[in-house]
């Protein structure tokens, strides 16, 4: 079930609103002196490929948008803790300049609920007189926001608010909160008394509980679809977010200090950023159009390059992951951004020396810019990530061919630009085909023969938000358990086989495993030193060492789960997993992310306001 859109012309933010909030903010910044902590929620039984390196190494864009979002606004007494560096945090023993924050913001994946309801279960343990306002957002939150609440008495471990959209959705709640906020009053108290007087209900983008018990809701009210910010360099400078850092620890509280400055690029080696937003292709099991509410957003060639300069010059920051859906969705607008980085400098040396860079695309669009791969290439990409999926197109089709895809692999390097395929293994795919470029060696042995530096290799996972995930359930299709073991959030990330009709899943699994071993191995290794022939060749030697190391933790942790699939035992899904807790929009209507078969509760249910 998709996100249904806004109505028409009311889908953006009014023009210069995200950088007017900022302002509003800063002029009662002072007063009311808040000490905020970001936790970047992490489960570390995720950590496989195809990620296993970036997941560690690369600072996430999200729980960074918000610290800067608090900087640009006069509150820079944050920290941001990512589980990544810091796994044993314990929000009950965080004290920031020798006080309990009044804030706990946690961004989620839906990967990471565990980690997620722990650390909310976790602050609730602190004395509600000086507990923060516990708000969470990240991708979780976008699509299934009552993953973070708790109808159940037996455990009351829900979060007070969740932000089912972007920074300024943060902001304007914010903004509310400390206008009816008194000097020295928690953060809690005044979001409850804003809550109650339907204060929160004129923020498109929360969701908050309703309920006599702190922790348990009764019913979940749902604000709406977010206003989305159509001018991107509107954004916050990222810079001041990296100055925020926990250091990397074991400890349970947070250190003295915020990482140095001098080792944020030492140990964060990378960093996502936003250069565009938006998809025009429409795939069935995709939520980033619906997401987008069909727009395309970009930020301007010099917004980038004065980001990257920012970065590389305070934080030795070189590397950048574009946050991209589809880079090349907008022709015009690539090439503007392409170009501006080619020709920018700063310092006198040209940016693209100091800020190399990879993002994603689909082929289709890479080869409607293939002419334009040298001139990137001078603009400081290094790779380009692309969904071929199935490269016969069987899957799903986005204008993919073998020739074509075959022949983009091949310019990519020969451009010097390492070219990065993303596969997605399905039930009608057999491992191996004679003679034909169907079976998925067929396709992994072609996409390695046209220069494929890295390999991604996932089996097609419902994912919420989607056109098709409402129907992968309802068919019976989703798995519940498995062998008694329920299936749990962090192994709906592809690599685990836990939603087929095929007879033998378990072979589906070994399929998995079979396709990472032809590409990543110590032979392949070799070949790849030895026959090196120039710089761009090291990418693929360095890709195939951190590919066999990640590979066998896939294996550890994969394996036993195609035992388990060979024993059978396997219950279903026959609805997807909404929520038990009663959801609605303020005026009673149903709620903007509810799925079907959530409870609705009228609006003069007990606790309404």
């Amino acid at each position: 079930m998709q996100l249904p859109p806004r109505a028409s012309g009311d889908v953006l933010l009014p023009t210069g609103e995200l950088t007017d909030i900022r302002r509003r903010l800063r002029r009662v910044a002072r007063r009311h002196d808040l000490a905020s902590v970001i936790a970047c929620a992490f489960d570390h039984r995720t950590r496989m490929l195809p990620f296993i390196y970036a997941d560690t190494r690369l600072v996430p864009a999200g729980p960074r948008a918000i610290g800067s979002a608090l900087a640009d606004a006069g509150f820079g007494k944050t920290r941001i803790i990512l589980q990544q560096w810091s796994p044993n945090v314990r929000p009950s023993r965080m004290r920031l300049d020798g006080r309990v924050p009044d804030l706990l913001l946690i961004s989620s994946m839906s990967l990471h609920t565990a980690e997620c309801r722990k650390l909310i279960r976790d602050a609730r343990r602190i004395d509600p007189a000086r507990r923060p306002l516990i708000v969470v957002g990240g991708s979780v939150c976008i699509y299934e926001p009552w993953m973070v609440f708790s109808g159940d008495p037996a455990d009351p471990c829900g979060a007070d608010v969740a932000v089912t959209g972007e920074e300024y959705v943060f902001l304007n709640l914010l903004e509310v909160l400390l206008s009816a906020r008194a000097d020295g009053e928690p953060m809690r108290s005044a979001f409850v008394r804003a809550r109650d007087s339907g204060a929160l209900d004129d923020v498109p983008g929360l969701v908050y509980p309703l309920g006599e018990t702190d922790g348990l809701a009764e019913e979940l009210v749902d604000t709406g679809i977010q206003r989305l910010a159509g001018d991107l360099d509107a954004l916050p400078d990222p810079a001041p977010a990296f100055a925020m850092l926990e250091p990397p620890g074991d400890g349970a509280g947070l250190a003295s200090r915020a990482l140095p400055d001098e080792r944020v690029g030492k140990i964060g080696r990378a960093a996502a950023m936003v250069m565009t937003l938006g998809c025009r292709f429409a795939c069935p099991y995709c939520p980033i159009p619906a997401y987008n509410q069909k727009q395309y957003r970009a930020k301007s060639g010099r917004q980038i390059a004065d980001e990257m300069g920012r970065l590389f010059r305070r934080y030795g920051i070189r590397y950048h992951f574009g946050a991209d859906d589809n880079f090349f969705n907008d022709p015009p607008r690539t090439l503007e951004i392409i170009e501006t980085l080619a020709r920018a400098e700063a310092d006198g040396h040209r940016v693209a020396r100091k800020g190399h860079w990879g993002t994603e695309a689909t082929v289709h669009d890479a080869a409607r810019m293939a002419e334009h791969f040298p001139l990137m290439r001078r603009a400081g990409m290094r790779g380009l990530w692309m969904g071929v999926e199935d490269m016969t197109a069987s899957l799903v089709k986005k204008g993919q061919s073998v020739v074509k895809t075959t022949d983009v692999f091949r310019r990519l390097r020969a451009a010097g630009i390492c070219p990065m395929a993303m596969m997605m293994h399905h039930d009608a795919q057999p491992l191996y085909t004679p003679g034909r470029p169907y079976g998925l060696l067929n396709q992994v042995r072609l996409l390695r023969r046209a220069g494929a530096v890295s390999m991604q290799v996932l089996m097609i996972t419902p994912s919420a938000g989607s056109k098709s995930y409402v129907e992968t359930f309802t068919s019976g299709m989703v798995y519940a358990s498995v062998g008694g073991r329920p299936v749990e959030p962090h192994l709906y990330d592809g690599n685990f086989v836990i939603a087929s009709r095929h007879p033998r899943p378990w072979a589906k699994q070994f399929n998995l495993m079979a396709a990472y071993l032809y590409f990543y191995n110590p032979l392949r290794l070799l070949v790849t030193l030895v026959g090196r022939k120039d710089p761009v060749d090291l990418k693929p030697a360095g890709m195939q060492l951190f590919g066999i190391l990640g590979l066998v933790q896939t294996i550890r942790l994969t394996l036993g789960w195609a035992f388990r699939l060979m024993r059978g035992d396997i219950r279903r899904h026959t609805a997807p997993p909404a929520s038990t807790i009663p959801m609605r929009a303020p005026d009673g209507s149903p709620a903007s992310h509810a799925l079907p078969g959530t409870p609705r509760a009228p609006r003069d249910a007990p606790g309404s306001p």
